[in-house]
């Protein structure tokens, strides 16, 4: 019970993260994930895995409770979303379905460093151009594919990329919190459906995922992440459109590097 008590607990704060910052919080579930379940005595081969496929499965009902609220302000682009889904639907499941093939040290590196340069790249604040603007199809689709192949390899909604290159193409901040959310609904889809795929996969060859998982998605904690997370996207989502653009990107960047901390003492003395 203990650990449905920590599942449940990490619900509530995934729910206002992914509100705020327009993320779908596997930032804050991987860690965190990876750490129950090796605590837990899973398989330590597939831990890693096990915390990507599951987080990406919570956050398909967290992004569409983060998406009714900013869609509620008025604040998703739609135009942007239809561009960009495609190459973020075909990135994302192609990334979740070689995932099995790298190393649970080097999903764990990976993850790490995109965390210090997401974190880096959001606290310094790099102003585009001002006549930037936002590219066509074909650069839409090549973005959306870049950012649903590293979404489904950190086991994220794509708001860490989402968010800098709406900026970086001068879309405003709310407006970009905003459309990240509405992006990080077919990235959940997709890399939970291919998490689910190769774990059965990985299972097949090699039995060792624990009982009340499908694929690399462990129910149980999936279960309890929803139940609270789907409560709090809302209020997160009200804090976006009161609180100062500079306020949002420092507790992004702060998160970030806090987690990316976290993960490197785990490299180092694992």
């Amino acid at each position: 019970m203990e650990w449905i008590a920590l599942y449940l607990a990490l619900g509530l704060l995934v729910g206002f993260v992914a509100g705020l910052l327009g993320v779908g919080g596997g930032l804050l579930m991987v860690p965190v994930l990876t750490w129950a379940f090796m605590q837990q005595g899973f398989t330590a081969e597939y831990n890693i895995h096990m915390a990507l496929g599951t987080s990406l499965a919570t956050i398909v009902l967290t992004a569409l409770s983060s998406l009714k609220a900013h869609h509620g302000h008025g604040a998703v682009e739609w135009g942007v979303v239809q561009k960009i889904v495609p190459g973020i639907v075909l990135g994302t499941l192609v990334g979740a379905l070689v995932a099995t093939q790298l190393s649970d040290r080097g999903l764990k590196l990976f993850f790490t460093l995109f965390l210090f340069y997401a974190a880096t790249q959001m606290l310094l604040g790099f102003k585009p151009r001002p006549t930037r603007g936002l590219p066509g199809w074909s650069g839409m689709t090549v973005a959306g594919g870049v950012i649903g192949l590293v979404s489904s390899w950190v086991g994220i909604g794509g708001g860490t990329l989402t968010i800098p290159f709406l900026t970086w193409c001068n879309v405003r901040m709310p407006a970009a919190i905003g459309t990240s959310s509405a992006v990080g609904l077919p990235i959940a889809l997709a890399g939970a459906l291919g998490y689910v795929l190769s774990g059965e996969v990985a299972n097949d060859v090699a039995t060792g995922l624990p009982a009340g998982s499908a694929g690399f998605v462990y129910l149980p904690a999936f279960a309890a992440i929803i139940a609270t997370s789907w409560l709090t996207a809302p209020l997160g989502a009200r804090r976006t459109h009161s609180w100062p653009v500079v306020r949002l990107k420092r507790i992004f960047a702060g998160l970030l590097y806090l987690l990316g901390v976290r993960m490197a003492y785990g490299l180092l003395s694992g």
